[in-house]
């Protein structure tokens, strides 16, 4: 009995830091499987915006996009190129 006991107080600090190790493993693991679907999330959620954009744009007159994007979004980089493809496409 004694040995026993003498195991089994020996092998503790070995078995609890590989249950410690195995855990950790685990926790890293879902959170990477979490941090891909974000991303996945966030690139249709990206692209349903920039595609909702897009049809607004086309779906106003050039007078009323022109006016509303000069007075709305004038200094926003992201605007102005928006307004720049949607000129390319009208003078088509």
């Amino acid at each position: 009995m004694t040995q026993a006991n003498v195991t089994s107080l020996a092998e503790a600090p070995a078995v609890s830091m590989a249950y410690t190790y195995q855990v950790f493993g685990q926790v890293v693991g879902a959170s990477m499987q979490n941090a891909v679907s974000n991303q996945q999330s966030a690139s249709t959620i990206d692209l349903a915006v920039t595609t909702q954009g897009t049809s607004v744009l086309y779906s106003l007159s050039s007078a009323t996009a022109s006016k509303a994007t000069s007075e709305i979004l004038a200094g926003n980089p992201v605007a102005e190129s928006l307004t720049a493809m949607q000129a390319a496409a009208n003078a088509f």
